[in-house]
């Protein structure tokens, strides 16, 4: 199994961090490889909420979809998804300070098969992306850019990343 965990102060609110991070369909805006999500489910946001999503791993173009498992509001979202390389991830936020929150983001994954083998490779890389990810995150959010105003950059370079 690769464990990652990373952590970055955001120097935004921690319920406009929240909200911004709890809506995966933002997430192609500031996450490497990442290309479309598509929530596939109705009403808000909570544990059951699913969604649809289209990525580059190791030069393919993978499809997968995800659940929300656990679901604080302005606090906590953990989902996990199955597919090629099963999963589960999660973003807790918290306060720190006056308009500032930090964002720590959790990424676990099972690798099977012979991509066990590239389980060394596999966990520099996701260590690599989650941190850029984040500098990406802390940056527009800096800036004020939400939402599909921030331009996406969908090149894939490398194993997670762009």
């Amino acid at each position: 199994m690769i464990t990652v965990e990373k952590s970055i102060v955001i120097g935004r609110p921690a319920a406009e961090v929240f909200a911004y991070v709890a809506d995966q369909t933002n997430a192609p805006d500031w996450q490497r490889g990442l290309l479309e999500v598509r929530r596939t489910t109705d009403g808000p946001i909570g544990i059951g909420t699913r969604h649809t999503v289209v990525r580059t791993l190791m030069g393919r173009r993978l499809e997968l979809s995800n659940e929300y498992t656990r679901y604080e509001p302005n606090t906590l979202v953990s989902f996990e998804w199955s597919g090629t390389i099963p999963g589960e991830a999660s973003y807790i936020v918290e306060p720190a300070g006056t308009d500032r929150a930090r964002l720590t983001s959790r990424v676990e994954l099972q690798a099977a098969g012979l991509l066990r083998l590239a389980e060394p490779l596999l966990a520099v890389s996701l260590r690599r992306a989650v941190e850029a990810n984040l500098q990406t995150l802390a940056r527009q959010l800096k800036a004020g850019s939400s939402g599909r105003s921030a331009p996406a950059a969908v090149a894939d370079r490398g194993v997670f990343g762009r």
